[in-house]
């Protein structure tokens, strides 16, 4: 009750506004500006975006990671949109109130979300206008009309606290992301034409990706559903074709127009989209239901699907690049992303078409490193491309079977890349986001440390040229290609996955939520579920003419590589292999939830802790192998595990599964309770510790004696190291080393400088700071006392008042 109480308090006045930014897109460009709308100019499908406090903010991230944490009561244990609205949602009270001043500023509700987190709305472009005081222009952009507002929104300031932005104010829409070719010259054995080429039937992907072996166990898609979302109409003829021809079960899709929205009819640039989509998903799933939601808007689409929570699996094979969105747009897409998770549903969106250089698709030609929306966001699952790659191997039969299909077995693949055959970018979509930072979760070998979420996650076959994929539409058989037809072949093999959980009583419901933790933790512990992509890349090349602005000539992209990669991902998939593993145990045991027992200080192992000190955490599946810094600065993630200490990230030396070793940021704080929290490729886990300003420790051997000088004589200068100095001077940054070039005088040291007694007798300190290469560590070089007693004595170091537990030094007299 407490997540909806009213935050809409002060009155609604709109002499008292605040301004929304980044609504601007990119595809509103200056030059093409025609000036003004006319106010008259009907404006449809408008929708203030709310958003959560930021408690319930929190409450939400908390709850998706524990859905895909199997040691959590909240594992998969999906939200209707009602309870998310009960529990993440603005109030009743607050949704009134919102409707009530769309209403004065004569704009018409259309309609509210079941989770009470939009309201939508239409009006005139004068209305819509006069409410958001902003202007609305019309565009020319190669030679298609557009609108899109030209000024940021605002709005009352007492709306501030609930409405994350306005989705609407402009029709640039996303475009298909798949590659069409001329129709088959012939339909004799292996599909081939007079160019020797190959085309892909269901079969045929069955046999490539090993989906067989589930069919024969029973596992085809039965009570399951897939939503696919477009923005056309479309001839149901066009599936009963495709599914008669391939000796598929008869099923035709469940068509829904979204309420409210305009009808855009046939589009003669969607349709091949759409058709593709629902056959190709249908094909891998081939007993599920399809349910096939459109607009005039793809995203509209989206947002009803993910409202109205039609089905556990959603497929979207549109796009655009991210500098061409809106921030706004793309928050808003994220936030539906997380509502999907939440209720379960696993959302698969094509990585796009044009290699490393997603900007240059569509209707651009920027060049630039760029990746696609919403592939990109982490709680969508981005599918990129893969092409056979058979050398001198034979993987065809000669003739075609009952089914129209002719391919053996697995097929080696290479990075999707028909960029120079074609003349024009065509290549899987991959690199990093510049909008979002990098999941917890995605890590393993070749992610790159790049702090930014990467894409894509995983790929399939998507070449139209070797070998494409047949679909009917428009009444004929057709070829077509792209990882617009990789990603609905994805969200079948999710259906089956659903499938297989229900059947065996691993869950009773269907519903994966976001997979995305899922795969980087199997592909660490369950490779053989993986083809890794290790040849080609998605490079393309940019040219750019004298009538083009904002573009950037160059060649963009990645190559392939061991492990993951920005053209492939994780690579491939094995079906069966990666069903069987799809199961609560192996999950748990590839993403090693992690357990903390204790945490200490890592020269004492006493319950004492300063800033800048070595932290030595015990427990269990703390990582999921064995793996220590290689060079400083220090990594802030081994083996796919991280750690903040107060939030702070805090570098790691050394992790295992029992262990590990971090650095307390300086930045934490010196007094009261700190939280450490441990993530282990997403799965998290935490605890308190009480932190002060010092905290000093000797390291010692397993006998207490001092490293590395356990016996010394009288008079001789001896070295050792602590940890626990707290804040030094001159500074240094979490995680770093002085370099060796820093001259000794200018070593950090501590404040007060140490003072150290050997048997009680105080010793001349000779050095005592941070050495070079060293982090977390103080080096102190000491002189044993003339005077000081013989035999095992202790070794006390203070700084200030604060005084290090004793380790023991051997004394002898020479």
């Amino acid at each position: 009750m407490a997540a909806q109480r009213n935050r809409i308090t002060a009155p609604i006045r709109n002499t008292d506004r605040v301004r929304l930014a980044g609504h601007l897109p990119g595809q509103a460009k200056p030059e093409n500006d025609d000036g003004p709308v006319d106010p008259s100019m009907p404006l449809h499908s408008l929708s203030l975006v709310l958003k959560p406090s930021a408690a319930q903010q929190a409450d939400l991230d908390q709850l998706l990671a524990g859905q895909q944490d199997s040691s959590s009561p909240d594992y998969h244990r999906w939200l209707t949109p009602e309870e998310f609205a009960d529990r993440f949602g603005v109030s009743p009270d607050d949704l009134r109130k919102i409707a009530d001043w769309l209403g004065q500023q004569n704009l018409t509700v259309t309609g509210t979300g079941r989770a009470r987190n939009w309201v939508s709305f239409s009006g005139t472009a004068q209305q819509v206008q006069d409410a958001f005081g902003l202007e609305i222009h019309r565009f020319r952009t190669n030679g298609e009309a557009h609108f899109s507002n030209v000024t940021e929104p605002s709005l009352p300031a007492a709306l501030d606290v609930v409405v994350r932005g306005i989705h609407g104010l402009n029709d640039f829409r996303m475009q298909p992301r798949h590659i069409r070719k001329p129709s088959p010259e012939s339909m004799s054995a292996n599909y081939t034409s007079g160019k020797g080429s190959h085309y892909l039937a269901p079969d045929d992907i069955a046999a490539v990706y090993n989906i067989k072996p589930l069919y024969d166990a029973g596992i085809n898609g039965t009570g399951q559903k897939i939503v696919v979302v477009g923005q056309t109409q479309i001839d149901v003829a066009d599936i009963q074709q495709f599914r008669t021809y391939f000796n598929l079960p008869a099923s035709d899709p469940q068509v829904i127009l979204v309420p409210g929205t305009r009808d855009p009819g046939i589009s003669t640039d969607d349709l091949a989209e759409a058709d593709l989509d629902i056959q190709w998903a249908g094909a891998v799933a081939r007993n599920a239901a399809i349910v096939y939601v459109y607009s005039n808007d793809v995203t509209d689409a989206v947002q009803y699907a993910i409202d109205q929570n039609l089905a556990p699996v959603l497929t979207m094979s549109y796009g655009f690049c991210e500098a061409q969105a809106s921030t706004s747009d793309a928050q808003t897409l994220r936030s539906w992303a997380k509502q999907a998770n939440a209720q379960g549903m696993t959302w698969f969106a094509a990585s796009g078409d044009s290699g490393g250089a997603d900007c240059v698709g569509g209707n651009s030609r920027a060049g630039g490193l760029a990746v696609d929306l919403p592939a990109a966001i982490p709680e969508v699952t981005g599918v990129g491309g893969t092409e056979f790659n058979e050398g001198s191997g034979n993987y065809w039969n000669a003739a075609n079977t009952a089914n129209n299909a002719s391919i053996l077995s697995y097929i080696p693949e290479t990075a999707w890349n028909d960029s120079a055959a074609d003349g024009t970018p065509s290549a899987g979509g991959g690199g990093a986001s510049v909008l979002f930072a990098k999941p917890t979760w995605q890590t393993g070998a070749g992610v790159p440390a790049d702090g930014a979420r990467d894409v894509p996650d995983v790929a399939l076959a998507a070449s139209a040229d070797h070998d494409g994929y047949l679909i009917f539409t428009g009444g004929k058989l057709s070829v077509v290609g792209g990882t617009s037809v990789a990603a609905p072949a994805f969200a079948g093999l999710a259906a089956l996955i659903n499938h297989r959980l229900v059947s065996t009583g691993a869950q009773s419901t269907p519903g994966l939520g976001n997979v995305n933790p899922g795969l980087y933790a199997l592909a660490k512990t369950t490779p053989a579920a993986f083809h890794d992509v290790i040849t080609g890349d998605n490079l393309v090349t940019v040219t750019c003419g004298t009538r083009l602005r904002n573009c950037t000539p160059g060649t963009f992209g990645y190559s392939s590589g061991a492990g993951y990669d920005q053209a492939t991902g994780l690579g491939s998939v094995d079906a069966y292999q990666l069903a069987l593993a799809w199961n609560p145990a192996v999950l748990a045991a590839a993403a090693g939830p992690p357990s903390i027992a204790a945490v200490t200080n890592g020269a004492s192992f006493r319950q004492t802790f300063a800033p800048g000190m070595i932290l030595t955490v015990f427990g269990s599946q703390l990582a999921p192998s064995v793996a220590s810094a290689a060079s400083v600065p220090l990594p802030a993630q081994l083996a796919g595990v991280s750690a903040t200490v107060n939030g702070v990230a805090a570098p790691l030396y050394f992790v295992a599964p029992g262990q590990m070793n971090l650095q307390v940021p300086y930045e934490a704080g010196s007094s009261g309770q700190a939280v450490l929290t441990i993530a282990n490729n997403g799965q998290t886990a935490s605890t308190t510790f009480a932190i002060s300003p010092l905290a000093p420790a000797i390291f010692a051997d397993a006998n207490g004696s001092v490293v590395p000088s356990a016996a010394a004589v009288r008079n001789q200068f001896v070295t050792l190291y602590i940890t626990g100095a707290g804040a030094v001077s001159p500074s240094i940054a979490t995680g770093a080393a002085p370099l060796f070039s820093t001259a000794l005088a200018n070593l950090p040291k501590p404040q007060p400088l140490p003072t150290v007694t050997v048997g009680g007798v105080q010793c001349f300190v000779q050095f005592a700071g941070i050495p070079w290469g060293l982090v977390g560590v103080i080096q102190i070089n000491i002189q044993i006392p003339a005077n000081a007693p013989l035999g095992l004595q202790p070794v006390i170091v203070s700084i200030g008042n604060t005084a290090s537990p004793a380790a023991t030094v051997t004394v002898s007299g020479q």
